[in-house]
């Protein structure tokens, strides 16, 4: 992966300044870009760990959920036109 030597170094300076690690800041960002900020925090508001489901389910759902958003995307885009 390239990352421009002008935003590596802005991202150093924001690690430094927020005290997290350079990966941190770019996870943060990405998952801000692609509208992911947050999503962990809301899925697991109130569940325990003992009510989280194991990594199959997880896996199972999060696919489940992907196809929905992506049928619903081609819909919109079909009604659009």
């Amino acid at each position: 992966m390239y990352i421009d030597g002008a935003l590596l170094r802005a991202t150093k300076v924001a690690a430094a300044r927020s005290g997290k690690h350079e990966y941190e800041v770019f996870e943060d960002a990405l998952r801000e870009h692609l509208g992911l900020a947050g999503v962990v925090e809301r899925i697991w508001a109130g569940i325990t760990p003992e009510q989280a489901p194991g990594e199959e389910a997880a896996a199972r759902i999060a696919a489940e959920e992907l196809a929905a958003a992506r049928s619903s995307a081609s819909l919109g885009d079909v009604t659009a036109g």
